[in-house]
């Protein structure tokens, strides 16, 4: 069997940083040593020097919108997959919101083939529920689908799951993990009613996050927590922006029995409210951005474990769509190839260690989620790991954008450090910038 070795590197795995390396056997990681290379590797082996660049295990990313089927000229699972993996994150889970919508395992079935012919990275796809799909809900098997996902907020056609009888029935039997987008629907278009009314189409980008305000998302959060401590549900809260929500949460991460967690994404840590003025709706998502005082408020949590996940919520979209008056520009960004620089950057802010980092885009959300056998640095595991040059600047420029729209909030940003090689199941897919073609990632599959 074909024998990898990357030596020379510093491993950044469960808590711990030191000099090492590790030793590929096929799609498993055989050896995780530290020093020298240890005797017992093949003279033969393939070896990586990694010169001292950072190894840590691929990111796992809880939420993105790939966009196929039907909304393909924004993005689809083959180009945003390559993006992923440019940018480090070996694993994702996909979201329900297509056309059609995956609310039926038959149609979820379908984003799995199409997965297994064009994914660069491994792969995942919710099941979306609905006011009225428990029979299809019921069917999944929760070794093979990464979880339900919820909107008790606005969203595409009927997946706004707002009947308290619905609600109570999927938190009481759905037969894995819960995620949700909460935001209230009701102080939402009350919201929006007074701003039409004050600016008609020239409404200013600026006062998004007081349309979609830190009430309508406490209130629906709320819910959510409240629905999850009744019937013991197993709820993930995804998405989280404001101050007032992070009361929801409790400290921990022990996943046996932590069963009410949440997600914040990289741009609720890197934006905010101040910097609609530049930006416009470029930055404008669902959840907004809000104040500098609630981004602060999410750094607090998510530093002392309140919050568990950090991820990205990719949605892409054309800059055409985007380039439109607030009322008709869509919400959503492309984020998923550069989420891990963003947060490493966090790092020389001194926002957050090396070790937090790995921890929440990489650990928590394979034990979250319970992902088989990825996640860490570890023997026995699939070996999806990232090399990252914790000493390479470089700019975000639409040369170097691999998203099918070609545009990143981060144009024009001077990152410090850069993703060098990305290993999927054993294999070299991305390296000097360049992708292999070959790559292909798995099927994701979850449980104790």
């Amino acid at each position: 069997m074909t024998q990898t070795i990357i030596h020379n590197a510093t491993l950044i795995n469960e808590g711990k940083i030191f000099d090492g390396g590790v030793i590929i056997e096929g799609e498993l990681i055989k050896t995780v040593f530290e020093g020298n290379i240890p005797k017992e590797a093949y003279a033969d082996a393939k070896k990586i020097d990694a010169n001292g660049k950072l190894l840590i295990p691929g990111v796992i990313d809880d939420q993105v919108h790939f966009r196929e089927p039907g909304l393909t000229h924004k993005g689809n699972i083959q180009s945003e997959s390559r993006a992923a993996l440019a940018g480090g994150v070996t694993s994702y889970m996909e979201m329900p919101n297509t056309n059609p919508q995956a609310t039926t395992i038959e149609e979820l079935e379908k984003k799995y083939s199409r997965a297994e012919e064009v994914s660069a990275v491994n792969y995942s796809f919710y099941l979306g529920a609905t006011n009225d799909n428990m029979d299809e809900l019921a069917k999944m098997n929760p070794n093979t689908i990464c979880g339900v996902k919820v909107f008790m907020g606005s969203s595409t056609g009927n997946m706004l799951v707002d009947k308290e009888e619905a609600l109570a029935n999927i938190f009481k039997n759905a037969p894995s993990i819960i995620t949700t987008h909460c935001e209230d629907e009701g102080i939402i278009r009350s919201n929006m009613e007074k701003y039409k009314a004050k600016y008609g189409d020239n409404m200013p980008i600026g006062y998004h996050h007081e349309i979609r305000s830190a009430e309508a998302c406490y209130k629906s959060s709320s819910k959510a927590v409240e629905l999850a401590t009744k019937y013991d549900a197993r709820l993930h809260v995804l998405h989280l922006s404001s101050a007032k929500e992070m009361n929801l949460f409790e400290r921990g991460n022990d996943y046996t029995t932590k069963k009410i967690t949440g997600e914040v994404c990289a741009h609720h840590l890197w934006f905010n409210s101040s910097q609609y003025e530049t930006l416009e709706t470029r930055i404008k998502w669902n959840p907004a951005i809000k104040t500098a005082k609630d981004c602060e408020a999410l750094w607090d949590a998510l530093l002392d474990d309140r919050i568990d996940v950090i991820a990205t919520d990719h949605a892409p979209h054309t800059l055409e769509e985007k380039s439109n008056n607030y009322w008709k520009a869509p919400s959503g960004g492309p984020l998923v190839q550069h989420s891990l620089v963003a947060m490493l950057e966090m790092v020389q802010n001194e926002s957050i260690t090396y070790e937090k980092v790995v921890e929440k885009m990489c650990h928590t959300p394979a034990e979250l989620f319970r992902v088989n056998k990825r996640g860490y640095i570890r023997e026995g595991y699939y070996a999806d790991l990232v090399l990252v040059d914790q000493a390479s600047k470089w700019t975000v420029e639409t040369d170097n954008i691999e998203y099918k729209c070609k545009w990143s909030p981060f144009e024009g940003t001077e990152f410090t450090h850069k993703v060098d090689t990305v290993i999927v199941n054993g294999e070299v897919g991305y390296q000097n910038g360049k992708i292999n073609d070959k790559t292909r990632g798995q099927r994701l599959s979850f449980g104790w």
